[in-house]
């Protein structure tokens, strides 16, 4: 009796495909072969819910096959399923740990399949897998919830951002960091933020204010887990778009042509529209407004708390259970904040002297993050006896030259940021280095030489000052910058075009032959054709609209009331002041060039083309920063040194090349690192002639015939050529039939 009965059943749970199949084409037609399957679905879970552990085999795998019937068909008779939603979770959450591994993928997998079909909401799901995720012991129970619970999110947020739902879980997410410090269950929260932040699904202070809770936490894995996203996950989220902005482009025209030249048929119009839908889905995409992806250093609410937090709580507390490593992530991290937001803590600078010593171990990883925390507003107090420090420890003629480059490296970023930490004697003396033997130190003083001359050159000897930064304080344009000052914002660019404007009116007046410098007439005129270049709509029904009205610049205006009284020029006051100062003084030396000329921005308006001439400047002048190549002297990369963080690397210099010098053998295996393979651009006979080789094979008897000697072959030549012409056909006959039939051998 019991064997017919697990026959009936095996017997209905071999039909339960071929009926879903049945269902889904039509459903009133079967729904009372679907009330006796979820008749048999409800008697196995009572069984089941009644005695978990003590399941059988069988009655597992046939509670398990009418879970997954039943979730596939659930769509079609809602009357009858809207409890299975409810029956499923309640089964999950309360005996997830003796469930078999596949009855639980199943029932997990039949949530999901509910989402998708809009029987079960995404609240309700996301609250019934997140407990369980950081509950289960399971490793491979705790992957699939993990990669369900992304997928649900992305899915919700793919056509739009769903609030609702993004409030909900950020929520979970930051009560789970914050209800308990010490439990290492934030790792969650970490990696489900992280990731969500990479897809740019979670773009906002929230998700930030989450990783922030999780680097003040008191787990040592939570507190890293927090502190490499704020160092790194800005990174991965371009390295991300850039993957996914280089998909190969789809060319329409070529689609269309390849469609016409062949037959014509159904899959190849689809194909058709399927490329139309994506070339129109990537134009959409180009004119809408670029997102503003705030960096999460920028989406802070209270960096200077947060920074002074984490320096106090995991760098100068003694209960602090983090190793060295450890603690340098989170001092760049507090560094970069300090670099960034321009904060000031107070005790950091000082924590910094017992570290600033050769044999500390990953000392340039500490200068590196001494040069990060410092800015233009940092009083020049805290940080001289640093770099007073650093070159007393580092840059002596006993010292080895990787330590020398890696403290003239570190004094010249401190000094690139805050230039007054420099003192006058010290400059001199370490300027003097640019002398050494070795290259890494003499790379390091020239560049804190050229910084010089580009920052204030008044500390420097006048013999190390340069042609431009002399001329430059001859002319009194460059001086030394107070402490706090700021400069005054303007247009970006705007020196190249006037350098550009410049060079374009010398060509011009060369090219006519002008000895006079006709400046203004030259402006006039430039200007004129920059309007007149600018295509726009002109309003014709409009009367009051007017040309263009000429009012020059360096003529003074009449303020006066009566109309008869007329002044003179003050160009030609100037001029005639000129002609009687020359006069009276034949032997007065030129006038210099005034300083305080008005820039391009100031004295003129910017016609249309001159700005699409500042962009084209502004690109060129990107590229060639780009291209490697001779670079101007003296330049400082200002914007690096706010932004972008400081490495070890850059610290260390050449120091790493020239550590120790290589043997030849070393030195042959480095250069042949980045030489490819020389076997993949070998002819198909060398490969298998090399493959032969290989298996200890020997060569045909053509190649043994091409390799013979002459003299052995001579014989041979003077018969073929003494054959009559019936053996001629016969040779060439049997040739034929011979290749006909694929060699001497034939073909097998």
């Amino acid at each position: 009796m019991v064997k017919r009965k697990l026959g009936a059943l095996e017997k209905v749970e071999a039909d339960l495909p071929n009926l879903q199949h049945k269902i889904r084409r039509d459903p009133k037609s079967y729904i009372e072969d679907f009330r006796a399957q979820h008749y048999q679905y409800e008697s196995h879970r009572e069984i089941f819910m009644a005695a978990p552990s003590s399941a059988t085999d069988t009655g597992l795998i046939s509670l398990r096959e009418l879970i997954d019937f039943i979730a596939h068909v659930a769509d079609c008779y809602p009357d009858i399923t809207k409890d299975f939603g409810q029956q499923l979770i309640d089964m999950l959450s309360q005996h997830h740990q003796v469930f078999e591994p596949e009855l639980r993928e199943k029932i997990v997998g039949s949530l999901v399949l509910l989402r998708k079909k809009d029987l079960l909401d995404s609240t309700t799901l996301l609250q019934t897998l997140f407990p369980i995720l950081i509950s289960t012991p399971s490793k491979t129970l705790r992957a699939l919830i993990f990669q369900k619970i992304l997928m649900d999110l992305r899915s919700s947020n793919a056509k739009t951002t769903n609030h609702k739902l993004n409030r909900t879980m950020q929520t979970v997410l930051f009560n789970l960091v914050t209800s308990d410090r010490t439990s290492s269950k934030g790792l969650w929260a970490i990696k489900l933020t992280r990731e969500l932040w990479k897809r740019q699904i979670w773009t906002d202070a929230k998700a930030v204010e989450i990783m922030k809770e999780a680097s003040l936490a008191e787990n040592e894995k939570v507190i890293v887990g927090g502190v490499r996203f704020f160092l790194g996950g800005d990174k991965e989220r371009e390295e991300m778009e850039e993957e996914s902005s280089d998909e190969e482009a789809i060319d329409l025209g070529r689609v269309k042509h390849q469609v016409g030249i062949n037959k014509k048929t159904k899959k190849k119009a689809r194909a058709i529209e399927k490329a139309k839908a994506t070339v129109q889905k990537r134009e959409r995409k180009k004119n809408q407004p670029h997102p503003l992806n705030f960096s999460a250093l920028h989406l802070l609410y209270d960096p200077q708390g947060f920074a002074e937090s984490l320096f106090a709580k995991h760098l100068q507390s003694s209960k602090s259970k983090l190793n060295l490593e450890q603690k340098l992530m989170v001092l760049q991290l507090v560094t970069r904040l300090v670099g960034l937001h321009k904060l000031h803590i107070m005790h950091l600078y000082s924590y910094f002297q017992k570290y600033l010593t050769p044999r500390q171990p990953s000392v340039t990883s500490f200068l590196a993050s001494l040069a990060q925390a410092s800015h233009d507003l940092i009083p020049p107090d805290d940080l001289e006896p640093l770099v007073q420090k650093i070159a007393n420890e580092f840059v002596s003629e006993a010292s080895a030259s990787e330590v020398a480059t890696a403290g003239l490296n570190a004094i010249r970023e401190i000094c690139a940021r805050q230039p007054l930490a420099m003192n006058e004697t010290l400059l001199q003396d370490l300027v003097m280095y640019r002398k050494s033997k070795d290259k890494g130190v003499v790379m390091g003083a020239r560049g804190l030489l050229s910084l010089y001359r580009d920052v204030n050159p008044e500390m420097l000897k006048r013999r190390d000052r340069g042609k431009d930064a002399s001329i430059s304080l001859q002319h009194g344009e460059k001086k030394e910058k107070r402490f706090a000052a700021q400069e005054a914002g303007g247009i970006e660019g705007i020196e190249l075009l006037e350098q550009w404007k410049e060079e374009e009116r010398k060509r011009k007046r060369a090219e006519k032959g002008l000895a006079t410098d006709d400046e203004d007439e030259e402006n006039e005129d430039e200007d004129e054709n920059d309007w007149t270049a600018w295509n726009v709509e002109d309003d014709e029904d409009s009367d009051d609209s007017g040309g263009w009205i000429d009012v020059q610049s360096d003529v003074e205006i009449d303020l006066s009331d009566s109309e008869d009284d007329e002044r003179p020029a003050k160009k030609a006051k100037q001029a005639d002041d000129k002609e009687n100062s020359a006069d009276s003084n034949p032997q007065a030396p030129e006038t210099k060039p005034d300083p305080r000329k008005p820039s391009l921005a100031t004295s003129r308006i910017l016609t249309p083309a001159d700005l699409a001439k500042l962009q084209e400047l502004r690109q060129q002048a990107a590229i060639n920063a780009l291209v490697p190549g001779p670079k101007r002297r003296g330049a400082t990369s200002e914007s690096r040194h706010k932004e972008d963080p400081l490495t070890a690397a850059e610290i260390e210099g050449l120091a790493a090349l020239s550590a120790g010098k290589k043997t030849r053998e070393e030195r042959i295996a480095h250069a042949k690192e980045g030489k490819t393979d020389r076997s993949e651009h070998k002819s198909v006979t060398a490969k298998r002639k090399e493959r032969k080789e290989e298996q200890g094979k020997s060569t045909t008897n053509k190649e043994k015939a091409r390799k013979k000697n002459f003299l052995m072959t001579l014989g041979k030549a003077k018969s073929k050529g003494k054959r009559s012409l019936v053996e001629t056909r016969a040779v060439l006959r049997a040739h034929h039939e011979r290749a006909k039939r694929g060699g001497r051998r034939g073909n097998r």
